[in-house]
């Protein structure tokens, strides 16, 4: 068991216990190991799958009816509600392992099972308990009430749990409580602390193990062609043309093609429109314009350009450092040969610094 571990979710040891066991006889208790959700069980070869619909199909072929789930293993990882058919009842008790059970979780369990037998008088559905591997925890809470409630005897009630389930209970420390420990009181017991849940699953669960392999005959991963036309041809017609068969005859045209002998007209000539088409070449008049247009476009296209005019050209300079306007009197003439470049309208006098980089 030591390739299915808490990794991939498989109980440790889950593969070396039967999957249920029979019902004890005189009760309506069966016992049997945590059945995995769906998702688990498509790690485990097909054998050895065991989830909630495969309780059934088991009890089933025992001709026997579940009617209650008692849950006692201490996480919620291994199943969930939505994995229990809805043709039955869920009960959650947390119940930790390897220790004998609480005053309370006894309590509850008896509470859950007197509920169940109350609601049910009239039919023979069994309680289904179970923990980890349905043997030591599942076990000790059987055997208690077995004792506690219906009076039996410690030694008798450990011998017909064994007996049902296939395995003897391990632990050493339930079975010295369950012959030498004290019995745990009844009062409450008529109480109901909760209420069971009705399972949500549906259906069955589909083999999505399998769907997730290709089949050969999935339309998915294959093109869809038009069925093709059986073309019929006698045997008088393969004759054989030194070693070779003959070609086979052609097969007549389709019916868009032109009769043989019409001239095959180029879908891209030209042709003129008709005389009711929208279509019509422009006048003259206009034509001759937009002619004209296009040829003054086109020389005005060809003409070279003109050079690009430098930055420091005196034309440039001139025009560009004129101060001695009429509308601004207040300021003087300045040489040409102190600008540098155009000055821009910065709001401030003070000119535009660089500083170094180990300034920032």
């Amino acid at each position: 068991m030591s390739r299915h571990n808490k990794k991939n979710g498989i109980p440790d040891r889950w593969l070396d216990y039967k999957a249920v066991g029979k019902r004890l006889h005189g009760t309506r208790f069966i016992a049997f190991k945590v059945p995995l959700k769906q998702a688990l069980n498509h790690q485990l070869p097909h054998s050895d799958v065991f989830g909630p619909w495969e309780l059934l199909d088991a009890l089933n072929r025992e001709n026997q009816e579940l009617g209650l789930i008692i849950d006692l293993t201490f996480t919620t990882r291994y199943y969930k509600l939505e994995d229990v058919p809805d043709s039955l009842l869920f009960v959650k008790i947390f119940t930790a392992g390897h220790e004998v059970p609480s005053d309370d979780t006894i309590l509850s369990f008896k509470r859950v099972v007197r509920k169940f037998l109350r609601d049910n008088p009239d039919n023979d559905k069994l309680i289904g308990v179970h923990c980890t591997h349905g043997l030591n925890r599942t076990g000790y809470l059987i055997c208690r009430y077995l004792i506690d409630v219906d009076g039996m005897d410690p030694k008798q009630a450990i011998e017909l749990f064994n007996l049902s389930r296939g395995h003897k209970i391990e632990r050493q420390n339930y079975l010295k409580d369950l012959q030498h420990g004290r019995k745990r009181s009844n009062e409450g017991m008529e109480e109901s602390d909760q209420e069971p849940m009705r399972g949500c699953a549906a259906h069955r669960p589909s083999e999505s193990r399998e769907e997730r392999r290709p089949h050969h005959d999935d339309s998915r991963h294959h093109r869809s062609f038009p069925p093709r036309e059986t073309i019929h041809r006698s045997h008088h017609h393969h004759h054989h043309n030194n070693g070779r068969l003959s070609p086979p005859p052609l097969r007549p045209p389709p019916s868009f093609y032109p009769p043989v002998g019409a001239a095959l007209r180029s879908p891209y000539r030209w042709t003129a429109p008709h005389l009711d088409s929208p279509w019509r070449r422009p006048p003259r008049s206009e034509e001759a314009e937009w002619s004209s247009s296009s040829r003054r476009y086109d020389d005005r296209r060809r003409a070279p350009p003109s050079p690009p005019l430098s930055r420091y050209a005196p034309r440039w300079t001139n025009e560009s450092s004129r101060h001695d306007r009429p509308d601004r009197p207040d300021r003087p003439d300045r040489p040409e040969e102190e600008w540098a470049g155009p000055r821009a309208g910065h709001r401030h006098s003070q000119p535009h610094r660089v500083y170094p980089y180990d300034y920032y």
